[in-house]
């Protein structure tokens, strides 16, 4: 927070947050983050405690977190599990002493949330107006009340596996997790919710002096009109959105020529379709491997000088400062090119879960973290992702993964984007198959690339969904939930 005021400080009148038409300049965010802390210390809130946000993509959400910290307090952007109980768990977990809602994310709070609730230019039942109170008091600055070793940050998972977890950070780890180096002209866009990884770019951007443009959510044809209008340089996106991105039609009117780095997480990534993006975008293409406990972990950038550039199957090379090793089934460890589940090491880690003790003893061990991902980790530190072990499966002796089925699919002509879900319980996987716009899918090739690939087994326990878009999560992954509540429906017979 104190590297956040001085930079602020230094540029009053930089616009280094833009959305639409409304620019916001380093002093308006600076006395909204020092109105709002004396708001939150004025209700006792303070070091040890926790403010939540249901957050919208602006600068009001940003000075709240950023107010929270100023009083020593922890802050978390909730992510938005479908359900009301979900999120009354969620919120549950993360304990929060307030709970901040805007008009567009009021409706989120849970049924019988007796947590005090404070709304932005409206005040909720048996809440008060955040912003109101905000407004009548000074902007002048305040010294920040944290320290190295207090909560800082709660970042919450998507929760596709379950209800989220909330990985907490000190500002010391925390700190060490955005010292990234960031140029000055660096115009990030951030169109993707601020729980998640989003907050990260934010938080690096504005500390290097760069600007932030935001868009509610993620849209092809807005993010296409973004990046030439706003001249944007950094982009994140989630795999079904960048080969959303890369085979929009508008796309090819479209000058990308301020874009220097795309980069894709979060979801699997078949070599065939990241091929396709490098083709497409160039080598301004950047492929990172990482999680929300872990931080990034290792990166597949496309630039000069990069030898696995060209290796679409590898997440490229572990980051200085990160550990990684991989443990043998058997619980021992992996040697060089040996597949094992991955465990992580790194001065950015989360300390474990918020209020979650079960399961941050199976995932954090020992200063390590357990990411439940299978891996190979070459001699020279080239790192292979293989998918979820626990969505891997062994026949005749060879493993087959999503990942290795989407390949196959997505090597077909007519096949634009695939997403495999496998169902070990009863041993079938569910393939959702979009064609190439206007190109009829041929389910029969489809089922024949599976079985050259992987045998006939495989293939004939494939059961085929064309649905006209991919199901997917808040955060822009396959809703894997969904997609197998569409199988149960009615599958297709290929």
């Amino acid at each position: 927070m104190d590297r956040l005021v001085q930079v602020l400080a230094a540029a009053p009148e930089r616009v280094i947050l833009q959305r639409g038409a409304e620019p916001t300049r380093g002093r308006q965010l600076l006395e909204a983050i020092h109105r709002y802390a004396r708001v939150l210390e004025s209700r006792d809130i303070g070091r040890g405690d926790v403010v939540a946000i249901f957050a919208v993509n602006g600068m009001e959400s940003l000075a709240i977190r950023y107010a929270a910290n100023l009083v020593g307090a922890g802050a978390c952007f909730l992510s938005v599990p479908s359900t009301s109980q979900a999120r009354a768990e969620l919120i549950a977990a993360i304990h929060p002493r307030l709970l901040v809602v805007f008009p567009e994310s009021a409706a989120l709070v849970p049924c019988g949330c007796t947590l005090p609730v404070a709304g932005i230019g409206t005040a909720p039942p048996n809440g008060f107006d955040l912003k109101a109170a905000a407004s009548d008091v000074s902007p002048a600055p305040m010294a920040s009340r944290g320290r190295p070793k207090d909560l800082a940050v709660i970042i919450s998972s998507g929760g596709s596996t379950g209800v989220p977890k909330g990985s907490w950070r000190t500002f010391e780890a925390y700190a060490r997790m955005v010292a990234v180096a960031s140029p000055r002209d660096r115009r990030q866009l951030v169109n993707g919710p601020l729980a998640y990884l989003s907050q990260v770019l934010v938080d690096v951007t504005l500390l290097g002096g760069g600007t932030v443009v935001f868009q509610d959510r993620y849209d092809a044809a807005k993010t296409a009109s973004a990046i030439e209008r706003e001249r944007i340089t950094d982009l994140f996106l989630v795999e079904p959105q960048l080969f959303d991105l890369m085979d929009h039609p508008c796309l090819a009117g479209t000058d990308l020529s301020s874009l220097r780095t795309l980069t894709h997480i979060g979801a699997s990534a078949p070599p065939s379709l990241r091929r396709r993006a490098r083709e497409r975008f160039g080598p301004r293409v950047v492929h990172v491997y990482g999680a929300s406990e872990e931080g990034l972990v290792s990166a597949l950038a496309g630039g000069p000088g990069d030898a696995s550039a060209d290796d679409f199957h590898s997440a490229g090379h572990v980051l200085p400062g990160v550990e990684v090793r991989l443990r043998r089934e058997d619980g021992t460890l992996a040697s060089a090119g040996e597949a094992g589940c991955i465990e992580v090491r790194s001065p950015a880690m989360a300390q474990g879960y918020r209020n979650r003790p079960d399961l941050e003893a199976q995932a954090f061990r020992d200063g390590w973290y357990r990411s439940g991902d299978l891996a190979r980790l070459d001699i020279d530190g080239t790192l292979q992702i293989l998918g979820r072990a626990v969505d891997i499966a062994f026949v005749d002796g060879r493993m087959v993964s999503p990942t290795s089925i989407e390949d196959a699919l997505c090597g077909l002509p007519d096949v634009r984007y695939a997403c495999v879900v496998r169902e070990a319980h009863i041993g079938r996987w569910i393939a959702l198959v979009l064609p190439h716009h206007g190109v009829p899918l041929d389910l029969t090739r489809c089922r024949r690339a599976v079985a050259a690939r992987h045998g006939p087994g495989v293939a004939d326990s494939v059961v085929w969904l064309t649905p006209d878009h991919v199901p997917l999560t808040p955060q822009g992954k396959p809703d894997r939930e969904a997609i197998r509540a569409l199988a149960a429906e009615g599958p297709v017979p290929a």
